[in-house]
């Protein structure tokens, strides 16, 4: 008798839990991912949906700096060996609020930007602009290459003792999935 109420509770523990997982998972993506050809470089527009709430808020609030890292990859498939990669790249964010001037600094690379508040420092790593990911050389015209871009919270560069506390707690884990794209370039324009 037990048995039988169990099974059907135990059902929608599950259920709900799948449920809860889906939408955590739907919250964390790349949007849209579109790989440009501009005087000879190939550069990746991206936009990302991330939420950052409650505690990395909080501890972004009080001066913890937080690093967010781009990773992407574009490999030419082969049938006979393995995929050549082409493209293995990094572009690191640093988002820090001087507790002092009350301001949020975006940083990439050498460049140093203030802002308001913290969603607009954010909107920096959300919305990626202009990454030059490598020369046209690399590329042939009229061949499909497939590329993969994910966004992530960089943990291993926060400082030592908040280290520990982004290690064990899930709320520092901040990560999406894999977003696959594909695309090819087109020959040149010759002028007569």
């Amino acid at each position: 008798m037990i048995a039988l109420f169990h099974r059907p509770l135990l059902f929608i523990i599950v259920a709900f839990m799948v449920s809860v997982g889906v939408v955590c998972a739907q919250s964390t993506q790349f949007v849209s991912v579109e790989p440009i050809v501009r005087d000879g470089s190939l550069y990746i527009d991206a936009n990302a949906d991330i939420e950052v709430t409650g505690e990395l808020r909080n501890a972004a609030e009080k001066g913890v700096p937080l690093y967010f890292t781009a990773d992407l990859e574009i490999v030419s498939s082969r049938w006979w060996w393995f995929d050549k990669v082409l493209v293995d790249e990094q572009r690191s964010w640093r988002l820090s609020y001087n507790v002092l001037t009350q301001q949020w600094r975006v940083s990439v690379g050498d460049l140093t930007l203030p802002e308001d508040t913290f969603d607009d420092a954010l909107s920096f790593v959300k919305h990626i602009r202009g990454w030059a990911v490598g020369s046209t050389d690399l590329f042939d015209p009229d061949e499909e290459y497939e590329g993969r871009i994910r966004l992530r919270l960089d943990t291993s560069r926060l400082p030592r003792p908040v280290r520990v506390d982004a290690f064990n707690s899930s709320a520092w884990s901040v990560m999406t999935p894999w977003k696959d794209f594909r695309f090819s370039i087109s020959p040149p324009v010759q002028k007569p």
